[in-house]
């Protein structure tokens, strides 16, 4: 049993548990005619969040009063097809996913879209993610009369896969940053633009993504390859090079030396393939 606190709208209420906790409850219909202090019961399609933890933006409580609560079931709705596409997820990004949510919006009433460099990145990159992504699409256009643009939408898809990958936005976005480094930097040593749907662009970026999952975890590569690569291929192991530093100062972590040589070998193999 629950006990209500406040009602939002007919589809969402914070109500109290047993155990005394703040939940913020949603499903269809159970806000409707609902009053302070009624005993409800939790149907099996309802969906419950704690409203325990601490947000960046502070109490949980206080921003899940705070939000739109049609932009909170509209979240909840991007969750629950984040749950279709990957199977069980962290749905405690609700009130964050949510918040950048009513954010959004607000930015597009305004006229004031934020540019987003990194979105052809994101879309292959996590490309899941994105497609999730573009499920709100028809629902703010229906609901709220807005068009959201891709660049906007990027942003949405990494907060997204920070529920899939139990790892931060900011962690995401740096290792989206990261391959656009390393193609940037490809791209003007080789006066040769790269696709970002071909083949060698997706081998590149699939080697970047874990080498930075590798410098957040800590794991070593066995082999080292920087004898070979640095005497063969001595301009692809300086691109190697010269990302990877990149990469660590963004991360803030330190990237095992031995990463340039296995880097410096996709790095190559792209040049080549792009020629």
């Amino acid at each position: 049993m629950f006990r209500i606190s406040k009602t939002l709208n007919h589809n969402a209420v914070l109500a109290v548990s047993e155990e005394n906790r703040e939940c913020l409850v949603l499903a269809k219909g159970i806000g409707f005619g609902r009053k302070i202090n009624e005993y409800i019961e939790i149907s099996d399609d309802a969906t419950v969040y704690s409203l325990q933890e601490t947000t960046e933006r502070g109490n949980s409580g206080q921003l899940a009063r705070s939000i739109d609560p049609l932009i909170l079931e509209m979240a909840d709705f991007l969750l629950d097809k984040a749950e279709d596409s990957f199977g069980k997820i962290d749905r405690n990004i609700l009130l964050p996913l949510a918040d950048h949510m009513e954010y959004a919006i607000k930015r597009i009433q305004n006229n004031e879209e934020i540019s987003n460099p990194l979105t052809a990145d994101i879309q292959v990159l996590f490309h899941m993610e994105y497609k999730v992504a573009e499920q709100i699409v028809p629902v703010l256009k229906k609901e709220k009369g807005i068009v959201i643009h891709d660049d906007e939408l990027g942003y949405i898809a990494l907060h997204i896969h920070s529920a899939i990958e139990d790892s931060r936005v900011s962690e995401a976005m740096q290792m989206a940053q990261a391959v656009r480094d390393c193609i940037s930097l490809l791209e003007s040593e080789t006066g040769h633009k790269i696709s970002v749907m071909s083949l060698s662009y997706n081998r590149l970026m699939n080697h970047i993504r874990y080498m930075v999952a590798r410098a957040i975890t800590g794991e070593k590569l066995k082999v080292n390859m920087n004898d070979y690569m640095s005497i063969k291929f001595p301009k692809a192991f300086q691109i190697a090079k010269t990302v990877c530093n990149q990469v660590a100062h963004n991360l803030r972590r330190e990237i095992d030396d031995v990463e340039i040589g296995y880097l410096a070998m996709h790095v190559e193999r792209t040049a080549e393939e792009e020629q």
